[in-house]
């Protein structure tokens, strides 16, 4: 498992200078913690660990002598300068299970894309799925390469799933489908103008 090191801060630390100096702001709550730990860790140490474990793979935080498995429970992101400003962590029980939604990996190549007969429809880009803290994934690949003729269809049920971990999602769900390249997924259906009713002013 992952490990990130953080920094206790005192309630009269100005956010501003933290953000300055390149850390972050950040609070730690959930299993175990009667009141919320708030910390600063290095923006730079959090982004490569949000590269390996994501929102969905726990990691241990190390902070003042302690050590939370703790997932990255949120973010946010200044718009003006796209850099990372505040982050919460969420603390788990290591004996109890936890429902996340996991983010879909597509490798490979759809030989009906390749061949120009059809285009890939992704209709999911995560899945819920349970497990102890130290078997959730990052992610969980799809393969496309199964993909040869319009209309040819990935479930939920089709993936390999980790060691560990159970699916929350319906087996039945579509993943990702090959349609014609005159077919839409979506139909828009067309409007009665006579059934709309229009109020009138005055």
């Amino acid at each position: 498992m992952t490990t990130l090191s953080v920094t206790i801060r005192n309630s009269d630390e100005k956010l501003a200078a933290i953000r300055t100096a390149g850390s972050i702001p950040a609070v730690v709550y959930g299993a175990g913690i009667t009141n919320p730990i708030h910390i600063s860790v290095e923006r730079d140490l959090f982004k490569k660990v949000w590269k390996v474990a994501g929102g969905s793979s726990a990691i241990t935080l190390s902070a003042d002598g302690k050590n939370y498995d703790v997932l990255i429970h949120d973010y946010q992101i200044d718009p003006k300068t796209d850099m990372v400003i505040h982050a919460d962590f969420l603390a788990l029980d290591k004996l109890t299970k936890v429902t996340v939604g996991v983010e879909l990996e597509f490798v490979g190549i759809s030989p009906a894309v390749k061949a120009g007969v059809g285009t890939l429809e992704k209709m999911l880009h995560e899945i819920e799925v349970e497990a102890l803290p130290k078997d959730l994934p990052k992610s969980i690949e799809v393969d496309i390469s199964t993909l040869s003729e319009v209309h040819d269809q990935i479930h939920v049920k089709d993936l390999k799933i980790p060691a560990g971990v159970e699916l929350k999602t319906e087996g039945e769900d579509v993943i990702a489908v090959i349609t014609g390249l005159n077919e839409e997924t979506d139909e828009t259906p067309e409007v009665d103008l006579s059934s709309i009713e229009v109020e009138k002013k005055g």
